[in-house]
């Protein structure tokens, strides 16, 4: 894909200049339908378990696929790093048609769970491809444009993908929420195709000019200095201003990292059925995360986990804001029923405004680019994310009325759609080329063990007080604890001034 018009004229025309629409519109029509998914599992699943009577595998079908996405993420970002975005974007794909065809003829619960898996290998593995993609094909003016396209690709399906599941189970059949999304996935591929001619990589395994021969420093830290022709070297080399200093990565072979994210998908699915031990159940959960950490460290930059300033603290604030929202998110309709008596639909008219509010946050960074610093942008949203926990945890406290919980999700929403995008662009910008594959796996990794380690974790707390009012308000603090560490680690995503 030609990138040679000026930057000015480049983010002026956005990303549907007519050097990247097609890539544009394949792209976020991918996003979609892999949200679309994810959504619309939910709303089928009961009906999915009854008739094929696989209550047993219930928890399973959900889990499975976090788990092996964890999985693919790893393989695509080892695969882009040596040959390029090209193969790894092409075997996700395939192999995510092939979970859904699995799972869509499915006769057994087995057999549907089987399929499951398989989905989220290639689902993971395809957010990571999708990152390189956008790392090669587009200038650095335009990733926060479209990775705003990207929330809103994921939020549409949040507010039609549920009702549209439902409808198709009920007039069709299960089936077809599966085996109808196929038929789309490759007209989206298709898209792309034309993007992709050229991107491959290097004789030595790298995929263009080191860290050191483009301007860095070899180990992830920057971005070429280069002036190339998309124009978009400034703001690749503003992207962490100050005195940063960027870990050297670590050394691990690419199976190694892949039995490392095999031992961190076993580790979550551990702990969320440690809930069903009766003996021994805390024990388990507390291996379970210790595991995960240990076997989630030559997964990340070298770093991450102590907040190191850079790069490790982007890939850490992705993960705490991403166990801090989706942690609170999932109780707060189970709220709204229990202590306030909402019906199921308008329980759910809370998600639908964060849902949206996370667009508009997302399309205000993206409008604002880099008038917008990044690390005001991860700044304010981390807070904001934080004062809505706070202020839901405080209605369930002190019985406030409902609406102070619902304003508040709206408010969280908004955080995410701030600073989500911010901290795409910044990994990519802190990536070289040899590198972009491993941090945007590292990104990925980091957003989804965050959120599932969250998820398992609330479901613990929430069990373990004998009354609904205890356990909200476990649950809460506890991710109210998760939003204070996000709001520390945020102003370390950049150096000091």
């Amino acid at each position: 894909m030609p990138r040679t018009a000026p930057a000015a004229t480049l983010e002026s025309a956005g990303i549907f200049h007519r050097n990247y629409v097609l890539v544009t519109l394949g792209a976020c029509a991918l996003v979609f339908l892999a949200a679309f998914e994810s959504l619309a599992v939910t709303t089928i699943m009961p009906v999915v378990s009854r008739e094929l009577d696989g209550a047993a595998l219930y928890a399973l079908a959900f889990a499975g696929p976090l788990a092996t996405g964890v999985i693919g993420m790893v393989a695509a970002g080892s695969w882009s790093d040596r040959r390029g975005p090209v193969g790894p974007l092409y075997a996700s794909v395939a192999m995510f048609v092939l979970g859904l065809l699995v799972a869509g003829t499915a006769e057994t619960m087995p057999a549907l769970v089987a399929g499951r898996l398989v989905q989220g290998l290639g689902g993971g593995a395809m957010t990571v491809a999708l990152y390189v993609v956008i790392a090669r094909v587009y200038p650095a003016v335009l990733h926060p444009k479209i990775f705003a396209a990207f929330s809103a690709a994921w939020v549409i399906p949040s507010l039609v993908g549920p009702f549209a599941a439902g409808v198709v189970a009920q007039l069709l059949s299960w089936h077809w929420v599966f085996l109808g999304v196929v038929g789309l996935v490759v007209p989206a591929l298709l898209m792309i195709v034309p993007a992709l001619r050229g991107l491959h990589g290097t004789p030595d395994g790298g995929n263009g000019a080191s860290g050191k021969s483009a301007g860095g420093n070899g180990d992830g830290g920057t971005r070429d200095n280069g002036n190339g022709a998309d124009g978009a070297s400034d703001e690749r080399n503003t992207a962490a201003p100050g005195d940063m200093s960027t870990p050297a990565p670590r050394k691990t072979s690419a199976a190694g990292r892949l039995v490392w994210a095999a031992l961190a998908a076993l580790a979550v699915l551990g702990l969320n059925l440690s809930a069903r031990l009766p003996v021994a159940g805390g024990l388990v959960a507390v291996a379970a995360v210790v595991v995960a950490l240990l076997a989630v460290r030559p997964l990340v930059p070298r770093g991450t986990l102590t907040a190191r300033r850079g790069l490790p603290s982007v890939i850490l604030t992705r993960g705490l804001a991403a166990a801090a929202f989706f942690g609170a998110e999932v109780y707060l309709p189970y709220l709204l029923v229990e202590r306030y008596s909402f019906s199921p639909t308008f329980a759910g008219l809370a998600l639908t405004g964060g849902a949206v509010a996370w667009a508009a946050g997302s399309a205000v960074q993206g409008r604002l680019g880099p008038r917008l610093d990044h690390r005001r942008a991860v700044r304010t949203g981390a807070a904001l994310v934080l004062a809505a926990v706070v202020l839901v945890l405080v209605t369930t406290l002190l019985s406030w009325p409902a609406a102070v919980a619902i304003a508040a999700w709206v408010l969280a929403g908004a955080g995410m759609g701030l600073m989500y995008a911010r901290l795409s662009v910044m990994t990519l910008a802190l990536s070289t080329r040899d590198n972009e594959g491993f941090n945007s796996s590292a990104m990925s990794i980091s957003d989804s063990l965050g959120g599932a380690l969250s998820l398992a974790t609330t479901g613990i707390i929430f069990a373990a007080f004998a009354t609904a009012a205890a356990s909200f308000a476990g649950v809460f603090a506890l991710t109210v604890l998760i939003g204070v560490a996000a709001v520390a680690v945020a102003p370390r995503v950049a150096g000091r001034r």
